[in-house]
């Protein structure tokens, strides 16, 4: 006899929720363990945004930093690398 799919679904489905829900509680059990007594954070500071004019006038440094950074991940010559434009996401 063979099991219906939404058997099999449900038990691994079922699998994956107690596995889920024992790491949950393995973790709550550890952090009072070994110490979560740890003071409350401050709330954040807002930063104030910097002048557009300041990222303009350090566009050249960041497209240096952005191919430096890029050619050490690709392994090759800073000197291959061309950065046709920038844009902010």
């Amino acid at each position: 006899m063979e099991p219906s799919s939404l058997f099999v679904c449900l038990m691994g489905m079922g699998t994956v929720f107690f596995g889920l829900i024992c790491l949950i509680v393995l973790t709550m059990i550890m952090g009072k363990l070994v110490g979560g007594h740890a003071a409350p954070a401050a709330a954040p500071v807002p930063v104030a945004a910097a002048p557009a004019a300041a990222t303009e006038g350090n566009r050249q440094e960041i497209a240096a930093a952005v191919a430096a950074a890029i050619a050490e991940e690709l392994g090759t010559d800073i000197t291959g690398i061309r950065i046709l434009s920038m844009k902010k996401l």
